[in-house]
């Protein structure tokens, strides 16, 4: 282990651009298949050196974030345990601009993001291969946000199909603010699994049966949408002011992040000075979807 310079990394909002749904296995896990870009906004993590392992958080959603339970603190510590080391004499601090719980994949962006720093700074020995078992046991988003990259995550999220030639997007991020725990979201979206539409397995078709062409996308929706908005109307509200003003909207994960897609970053940058307008409170942003950013 070495003592290295200090270095920063970007973690960027993951968008589901679509989202199915199917009804929980034995485990108790629900399979998914979504195809997935990332935004140029997003967190940040800055690694410096130090005497001891230290982790803050600061910025506009720092609040709460800096205990032991955060994903970044869980992640170094696993790779640390992986490479057979004690933890790294390093300091990282998180600058958290993304809502917390937001449908974005923030904490596991944030974990990804700690993850290439930390074994990029001290533990070069360790394969990606094992960063994505660590990523795996911290959560279904964080393989696909340690990849970084447009993608099709099937399974848990696990079994990754990287999207060649994908078109950069514009859209506008709109959060309204509220909670929209994913628990929640997912006990509502099982108690209507049996009504239609309320995802795969109402016909006993599942995700592997037919993979959509991707530029059909937009037919496929989010099949957690209307429980989202049961658990957090705003959401609905979000959604409504979007699809007022955009051909296409729909929730990302489990909410309560909404997005738009516009014709260019132009009008996406207008869109989001709209919404900002007429809900001054919501955390709203113009974004690139696509990826990798540096």
């Amino acid at each position: 282990m070495t003592r290295g310079a200090a270095a920063d990394r970007f973690a960027p909002a993951k968008v589901n651009l679509s989202l199915r749904v199917g009804p929980p296995g034995p485990d108790g896990y629900h399979p998914i298949e979504s195809l997935v870009a990332f935004a140029d906004v997003g967190d940040r993590l800055r690694l410096e050196p130090a005497e001891a392992f230290a982790f803050a958080a600061e910025g506009p959603f720092a609040g709460g974030l800096a205990g032991e339970g955060n994903l970044v603190v869980r992640a170094v510590r696993a790779l640390a345990a992986a490479a057979g080391e004690s933890l790294p004499p390093v300091r990282l601090v998180l600058d958290k601009q993304l809502p917390v719980a937001a449908g974005l994949g923030g904490g596991s962006s944030d974990a990804a993001a700690a993850l290439r720093l930390v074994r990029d700074a001290s533990f070069a020995a360790v394969e990606d291969a094992v960063l994505f078992a660590i990523a795996a046991d911290l959560g279904a988003d964080a393989p696909m946000c340690l990849e970084g990259r447009p993608l099709v995550a099937r399974g848990r999220g696990e079994r990754l199909e990287p999207v060649e030639g994908f078109a950069e997007l514009a859209a506008v991020l709109v959060n309204p603010g509220v909670a929209c725990p994913t628990a929640e979201v997912y006990r509502a979206f099982d108690a209507r699994l049996g009504d239609p539409g309320a995802g795969w397995g109402d016909d006993g078709a599942g995700p592997d049966d037919e993979v959509r062409p991707l530029r059909d996308f937009r037919g496929v929706g989010n099949d957690l949408e209307s429980a989202a908005i049961s658990v957090a109307p705003a959401v609905g509200e979000a959604l409504a002011l979007l699809r007022a003003r955009a051909d296409f909207a729909a929730v990302s994960g489990s909410g309560a992040t909404c997005f738009a897609l516009c014709s260019d970053y132009a009008a996406a940058t207008a869109l989001a000075a709209a919404v900002s307008a007429a809900r001054p409170a919501w955390w709203t942003r113009p974004c690139r979807l696509g990826g990798p950013w540096a």
